[in-house]
């Protein structure tokens, strides 16, 4: 996952520094910025790579630090703190509060709107690429390409409600400070440590039942997802500019668990019928600018196979990719 492509060795010669990553401590962040200070080392850039986090996870920290990238420790719910950060002319937001959203909307709407705005005040002027979600588009058949990013936002629920406001307080700045911003409508990054793919392992594995209602799951390995994210800074522009990121395929959720009963030896249990909708995105877009990521769907059920099956670590942070009314 931190192995750079030579696009992104390229990329990183026109990064001026410090490249700031905010919410560097989660589930994509410490990969993508070893990823960025790899491609930058390879480029014979000097470039200072800055993670951005509460790092409640003390683990986090040091593993980014003993790999050459510099971390700050911050609460970006404090607007002191925001304007405290270092001075940059190249930012990733990686900030957002997805479960629980449920029991407590107002948190879920204040990181998904307050944090923006402070971040957009803080860096008026850079590029900015902000993690979105492919949750803002609304349900679409499965015998379609998928969402385009000029189609009309109407999701569900609080959560896919607040990433469109999230978008939207991106889009504002933007427009009013002329500060260029790319838009990235992440669907299901996944790794051997989480994801869609390691979810299904662990139910076959577990001899738990899996419900194929939500039948087709957009995915991407989620090192290819950070080499787009990180090359993504090009396509800053005013206004904002919106892009889909996820695979060129859809996953198909019961032959995925038919493949891992049949790798780990388990019986598969099935519940539900598909539904005729998903949550899918057309990556013409993303084809065209960026690339489509490469590495095949059999692979990668190869290796969450092997992982689960060996007991390696995982982050227990289930998608809950069966939920097909918004509420997380």
């Amino acid at each position: 996952m931190t192995q750079p492509s030579p696009a992104l060795v390229e990329a990183m010669r026109t990064v001026q520094s410090p490249l700031v990553i905010l919410g560097a401590g989660g589930k994509m962040g410490p990969t993508l910025a070893v990823l960025a200070r790899r491609a930058a080392d390879a480029a014979g850039h000097a470039l200072d790579v800055v993670a951005v986090s509460r790092f409640s996870d003390p683990t986090a920290r040091g593993w980014l630090e003993s790999r050459g990238v510099r971390t700050i420790s911050a609460d970006l719910f404090d607007r002191a703190a925001v304007a405290r950060l270092p001075e940059s002319a190249n930012v990733l937001y990686l900030v957002g509060l997805k479960f629980g959203t449920q029991q407590t909307p107002s948190l879920t709407w204040a990181a998904n709107t307050l944090i923006p705005t402070y971040v957009m005040e803080r860096y008026r002027g850079a590029r900015v690429v902000s993690l979105s979600s492919g949750n803002v588009y609304p349900l679409v058949s499965i015998h379609s390409s998928g969402s385009v990013e000029s189609d009309p936002l109407t999701p569900l629920g609080e959560y896919a409600n607040s990433c469109v406001g999230r978008e939207r307080i991106f889009e504002y700045f933007a427009q009013r400070d002329g500060t260029p911003v790319a838009l990235i409508r992440l669907s299901y990054a996944v790794d051997l440590h989480y994801g869609v793919l390691v979810d299904i392992a662990r139910k076959v594995f577990q001899r738990q039942t899996v419900d194929v209602t939500m039948g087709h799951l957009p995915y991407i390995w989620q090192g290819e997802a950070n080499d787009r994210i990180l090359r993504a800074l090009a396509l800053a522009a005013v206004p904002a500019s919106p892009l889909n990121l996820t695979g060129d395929q859809s996953l198909e959720v019961r032959d995925v668990a038919l493949r891992f009963g049949a790798l780990m030896g388990c019986p598969v249990q099935i519940s539900g019928m598909e539904a005729d909708t998903a949550y899918l995105s057309d990556i013409s877009r993303l084809r065209e600018t960026l690339g489509a990521p490469k590495l095949s769907l059999d692979t990668l059920i190869r290796w969450t196979a092997h992982w689960v099956m060996q007991g390696g670590s995982l982050l227990d942070k289930p998608t809950h990719f069966e939920v097909r009314n918004g509420r997380y």
